[in-house]
């Protein structure tokens, strides 16, 4: 990856039909054209699971998960890399020696 990535997190409530679990937008800035998916505690840290899409082609990803309050670990994988996510400051260290990114949902 030759260009810095940025993302961003954003937690919304949900519909009606779900009002246990919150709409969580996860956003990354990089460079257009690349494979990036997110895994996690919230999906078993699948990576085949939830791709992140660049709607526009201009390198700014974006995936919606519906989620329950909680805590849930988390990580980019980025063209087979995991990467925390690089504007979330809340991160923690795994059994690996690695870090996870953290997100809290109310």
């Amino acid at each position: 990856m030759t260009k810095k990535t940025a993302s961003k997190t954003s937690v919304s409530s949900a519909k009606a039909s779900t009002a246990s679990k919150k709409r969580v937008t996860f956003e990354l800035n990089a460079e257009p054209g690349i494979n990036v998916a997110i895994a996690g505690s919230f999906n078993d840290w699948k990576c085949d699971k939830k791709t992140l899409v660049d709607k526009n082609s201009d390198g700014t990803y974006r995936c919606t998960v519906m989620l329950s309050p909680g805590t849930y670990e988390y990580k980019f994988y980025i063209n087979d890399t995991w990467c925390v996510d690089p504007a979330n400051p809340n991160f923690t260290q795994n059994e690996l020696g690695t870090l996870n990114s953290v997100i809290v949902v109310d």
